[in-house]
């Protein structure tokens, strides 16, 4: 990985060296060449970096890693700013004869978390900890997504996607700019995979409605743990601008070195009743067998978010979950869980976006304050910036 580090370092420099160079030479006669767009698009680069800052009156306490907010992943750290995450990507759309790639490399505290088992600091025969997906990796660098496209000349094209991809499931992504909200719901934490390494194949029949079929490794899995394949199914329909749809499908071994499977159905809907509202609703449901000591274990939950834009620069969002880890399989409790979330976002000239939010936890168990309460408050700050 301190390859992959000095890589993203090396373009980052060439980025930023080109941006500052170009204004320069701007009042003297241009040579012939790339300027800092032309490179930008020639690369089909783009840079990401995300901070903040979350608050908690009463966070849990951990005497190496200091305050923490109890249940969170992306925005777990309490009470210190930090960098969450940091972003380089590499892209180039596949057409008939020509191959594309897609390459996104990450840094800073969310790379911790993403780390697929068998990449880099995580050991792919140790199991993950309770209280997250994949466990916090030591490395603070992650080959998030790595992967070459093909496009088939099969009626409209036949795409084929191999490598390291991020999940086709929820209603949210790794990075807050492209959700509604700063913090990431508990179903995006707990209810779904992060990353799949494999093959996807995908078409469009038509203009609404599109397909794709995954064979893979399985959950946040680089290198496989089991014997068998994870297999899905995306089916997405948008007949509209004010409907888009998914039904998401998996379904495979997780457990190490065991056939046992594990289904999951996603199901996403994205509506836009009137010109400045969009609805976004999302369903969870899960079952793996014989995954506690008791049996099979099962996870399952709803959230539903409001977004309507104030103005042109400004978006108020709500959102509001209910996440059930019946048999503490996900976050090592057995317990009901739900949020609301109110974010406020201001979108400021060139890329740049500010985001103040408030957020309230319930468990039905001591889930949180170093397990002496059943709710915590946060106030976060996030600042987004996309070039």
């Amino acid at each position: 990985m301190k390859k992959s580090f000095q890589i993203l370092c090396a373009a980052v420099l060439l980025a930023g060296a080109a941006a500052f160079a170009a204004p320069a030479f701007a009042e003297d006669a241009k040579p012939a060449g790339l300027n800092a767009d032309d490179i930008k698009k020639a690369l089909g680069m783009s840079i990401y970096l995300q901070g903040g800052y979350t608050y908690n009156g009463n966070p849990t306490t951990n005497t190496g890693t200091g305050d923490e907010n109890s249940l969170r992943i992306f925005d777990h750290k309490a009470n210190s700013f930090g960098l969450d995450l940091a972003e380089i990507v590499f892209s180039k759309d596949p057409t008939t004869g020509v191959v594309g790639f897609k390459v996104k490399l990450s840094a800073g505290e969310t790379a911790k978390w993403i780390h697929a088992r068998g990449l880099s600091g995580v050991d792919p025969n140790a199991a993950p900890p309770a209280n997250a997906q994949t466990g916090e990796s030591t490395d603070s660098i992650d080959i998030t997504e790595a992967y070459m496209s093909y496009l088939a000349p099969i009626g409209k094209g036949l795409r084929f996607d191999f490598g390291k991809m991020v999940t086709y499931h929820g209603a949210e992504v790794i990075e807050a700019k492209d959700n509604p909200n700063y913090s990431r719901s508990f179903l995006f934490n707990y209810a779904i995979p992060f990353t799949h390494t494999g093959v996807k194949m995908s078409y469009n029949f038509t203009d609404a409605l599109s397909a794709s079929f995954h064979i893979v490794n399985g959950w946040d899995n680089a290198t496989d743990n089991n014997p068998g394949k994870t297999y899905g199914v995306s089916v997405g329909y948008a007949p509209a601008d004010a409907f888009s749809g998914y039904i998401n499908l998996m379904s495979g071994p997780e457990q190490d070195h065991s056939n046992n499977k594990r289904n999951l159905l996603d199901l996403v809907a994205t509506i836009k009743p009137a010109k400045k509202l969009t609805l976004i609703l999302n369903i969870d449901d899960a079952k793996e067998a014989k995954a506690v000591p008791a049996g099979d274990a099962k996870w399952y939950g709803a959230a539903a978010i409001a977004k309507y834009d104030v103005s042109d620069t400004q978006d108020v969002a709500v959102r509001a979950e209910y996440f059930n880890d019946k048999d503490g399989a996900r976050t090592g409790t057995a317990q009901k869980l739900k949020e609301v979330t109110l974010t406020w976002e201001t979108r400021l000239s060139n890329g740049l976006i500010v985001r103040p939010e408030y957020r309230h936890d319930i468990s039905d168990q001591k889930s949180f304050d170093n397990s002496t309460k059943k709710s915590q408050d946060t106030l976060a700050l996030g600042v987004m910036y996309n070039w």
